[in-house]
């Protein structure tokens, strides 16, 4: 990131208030923030990493991480919700970096304002980008999907659909097809998100009837035996890597709510303020280094990504390792930093037990945890 880039030029403090300020009701009213979403429309914020002659900011993946960390500080649904969307823009800069426009399609019209989701996600599937569940049917050039995605973000207000189906035309050879959809009538979302954390997100679950992709969204047919394809990569770079963004800033938004909650609050004995007890100054140091190591990964992570590093094998459990340290120790400092605030944080009406709840869902993400694992032991034991 460099040292000139300024994270309020893309996402405004008076901006990010009246976000924040909203965050609250849509998590008691488990709705979409369509305020949110309208008003980062309009500051640029869903095409920030599409290139400036394509009518974007030409962010860094750095930078964007950046920034959803501060939008995750102040509204973590809001901040989950618009990652699926900017995982897309940054796949086509990861791919345009390495030569690649096959989705300048998604640079395009996330310039016009266009919201794109993210519809990977199955039940049941361990396998994520390398493996499906939907029926990927040729038709006409292009492919007809059917199956069921979970976790579909945005799922109120996207205009295009990013998926995979496998092509089993060959039993013996299937093949992974990601292509892009348009809402109709064979794209039916349920309305069943309801949830206890990250309620802002609307991930609802979306089902695929004979959908039709034509020939000219259809961006990869892989064979899944010739190994990870650059789009593969991509994908999973943006995702661990801007879903660990907003963890983090979850955690760093905890620190500080806790932060003012100790410097207010007197203790009984001394009457000093808590901020000033060595025992709570112990504590919240640990959580603040802890936070440190998280930010400062992520930051070396990401420019890696932006300088086209090459790490090999290496770059799956990095990428998987970074979203599990991240996704472990984010809720580790916030269950801390509520404890340190007291029981005040209990109360439902408080932003700590927001936060508690939203840091959660960290966990339900890919890579998970076994996963995460199974790919650090493979890196050095099947090497």
């Amino acid at each position: 990131m460099t040292a000139d880039f300024d994270p309020s030029a893309h996402l405004p403090d008076d901006l990010l208030e009246r976000i924040r300020s909203r965050a609250a009701q849509v998590d008691r009213d488990n709705v979409f923030p369509s305020d949110d979403l309208d008003e980062l429309r309009d500051a640029g914020y869903l095409a920030m990493l599409v290139p400036r002659e394509k009518g974007g900011a030409g962010v860094t993946l750095a930078q964007a991480g950046a920034l959803q960390q501060r939008l995750a500080g102040a509204a973590p649904a809001t901040a989950l919700a618009i990652n699926m969307h900017l995982v897309w823009t940054a796949v086509a800069a990861i791919l345009r970096d390495r030569g690649d426009d096959a989705l300048s399609l998604v640079e395009d019209r996330a310039a016009r304002g266009d919201v794109f989701a993210f519809g990977i996600s199955e039940a049941g599937n361990d396998l994520v980008l390398f493996g499906s569940t939907t029926e990927a049917a040729p038709r006409d050039g292009g492919y007809d999907l059917t199956g069921t995605k979970i976790f579909t973000s945005l799922a109120p207000v996207w205009d295009v659909l990013g998926v995979h189906g496998l092509d089993t035309t060959d039993p013996d050879h299937p093949r992974l097809v990601f292509t892009f959809l348009e809402r109709d009538e064979n794209v039916v979302t349920r309305d069943d998100w309801d949830t206890i954390g990250m309620r802002g997100t609307q991930s609802r679950t979306t089902e695929l009837h004979g959908a039709h992709a034509p020939a000219e969204r259809v961006v990869r047919v892989i064979d899944p035996e010739r190994g990870p394809d650059v789009l593969q990569f991509g994908i999973f770079a943006a995702f661990e890597l801007l879903i660990s963004s907003v963890y983090a800033g979850i955690a760093r938004r905890a620190l500080d709510v806790a932060a003012d909650a100790l410097r207010a609050r007197t203790d009984a004995r001394t009457r000093a303020p808590r901020s000033e007890d060595p025992v709570v100054r112990a504590r919240i140091g640990e959580l603040v280094i802890a936070q440190d190591g998280i930010d400062l990964e992520l930051r070396a992570l990401t420019r890696d990504v932006d300088d086209v590093v090459d790490h090999g094998a290496r770059w799956f459990p990095l990428l998987s390792g970074m979203k599990h340290r991240t996704a472990a120790a984010a809720q580790r400092i916030v269950d801390e930093a509520a404890a340190l605030i007291g029981g005040a944080g209990f109360r439902s009406a408080s932003e700590i037990s927001r936060l508690v709840r939203d840091v959660r869902a960290a966990a339900f993400h890919p890579s998970s945890a076994d996963s995460a694992r199974r790919s650090a032991a493979a890196s050095l034991l099947d090497a």
